[in-house]
Order: C-alpha cells, then structure tokens, then sequence
C-alpha cells in the first residue's frame, strides 16, 4: 500500500508540473472571454476529455505509433512551438479579443478551440506525452498502470475545476483587463514556444552534425 501511494505521488506530481493547469488559465481566459458559461464550461471539459484521451492512448500505444509513422518526440516539439508562437503572436497583438464570432458559429468555434489548441497541445503537450509513455514502459504490474491511468485523471479534473473558475477572474477584471493579461501572456507564451521549438530542433541538429 505504501509503495502504491508513493507511485501515486510520483505519477501525480510529475503529470500536474508537466500539464500545468494554472498556466492554462490565461490562454483559455482569452481564447472563450466572448463565449457564455455554459459554453466555456463546455470548453473546458472537452478539452480536458480531449488531453486525457491523447495522453491515455500515447501511454497505451506510443512508441507503436511512434515506430509506425517515423517520428519522434522531438516533432512534437517543434511543431507544439510553432503552434504556440503563432497564438502567442495573435495574443499580444491582441487579435483575439477583435475576434466576433456568430451566434451560429459559437459551437463549432468551443469545439475547435477544445481540441486544439486547448486540449492538444496545451494540456496534452510533449512533455506530458512523453511522460505518459515513459510512466507507462516503467508500469510492470496493472496496479501501477491503473495508478498512472488516475493520476492523469486527477491532473485533468484539477484542470477542468480551475479552467472552469477562470471564468470568474475574467469577468473581476474586466475588457481592459482582459486585453492586457492576453498581451502579457501572449509574450509568455511566445517565449514558452521559442523554448519548445529549441529543446526539439537541438537534437535534430545535433544528429545531422554527427552523422554529416
């Protein structure tokens, strides 16, 4: 029992530093500051269903898919980088907020949004997949698979509550505090891209230099 609860706080802590709710609050702050609650609330949890499911499926069959397609951790990396830095530049120049979305459009733009880029790859980033694989090779008995599989549970319910609370905050600060808090974070997030695609274009150029 003693060991179970150890894994379980191995497993949880290093899931919740590597999804990092609290710092997908602001993206998701600015990202349905024009939707109602009910659809932000919708939002939120299909893009924390969206991570569990990404991160459950990389644990089950990751490296398959891995070996199957040819690619690496590395390409989610860059990819994840680049993806974050065009958001990051949209944010600080603050084209999100200029962003009317009809009364028509409002499902299909919670959906999008859910899935990418809230769910993939904000919450179910490259750190918290290649987590998800490792934490799974490392599971030799289907008690500490059953703990991995709850501690992404647990990480991803913790998400879902404070992405649901965000809404509040946004509503305390009001327009023009919205507007600042999403160029501020806008340039955080373009500095957490630059970071990705660097930690993914070292190796890559590392291995092209040795075999060259």
């Amino acid at each position: 029992m003693h060991e179970t609860f150890t894994l379980f706080i191995l497993y949880f802590t290093s899931f919740f530093t590597l999804i990092n709710p609290l710092g997908a609050m602001p993206v998701f702050m600015t990202m349905t500051q024009s939707l109602s609650d009910q659809e932000r609330h919708k939002t939120a949890r299909n893009a924390c269903i969206t991570a569990f499911i990404v991160l459950v499926v990389f644990a089950l069959t990751g490296q398959l898919l891995f070996r199957f397609f040819n690619i690496s951790v590395n390409g989610f990396r860059i990819v994840g980088g680049i993806i974050f830095f065009i958001m990051g530049y949209d944010m600080l120049n603050a084209r999100i907020s200029r962003l009317k979305i009809k009364k028509k459009d409002v499902k299909q733009y919670a959906e999008d949004v859910a899935v990418t880029p809230l769910g993939i790859p904000i919450l179910a980033g490259p750190g918290s997949i290649t987590n998800s694989i490792v934490l799974m090779e490392d599971s030799h008995t289907i008690s500490a698979k059953f703990v991995l599989f709850i501690s992404i549970f647990l990480v991803l319910l913790i998400a879902y509550i404070l992405l649901v609370s965000a809404g509040r905050l946004t509503k305390m600060i009001g327009e023009t505090g919205n507007k600042v808090l999403m160029k501020l974070m806008g340039l955080i997030v373009m500095v957490i891209a630059v970071e990705f695609f660097i930690s993914g274009i070292k190796p890559v150029l590392r291995d092209i230099f040795m075999i060259g």
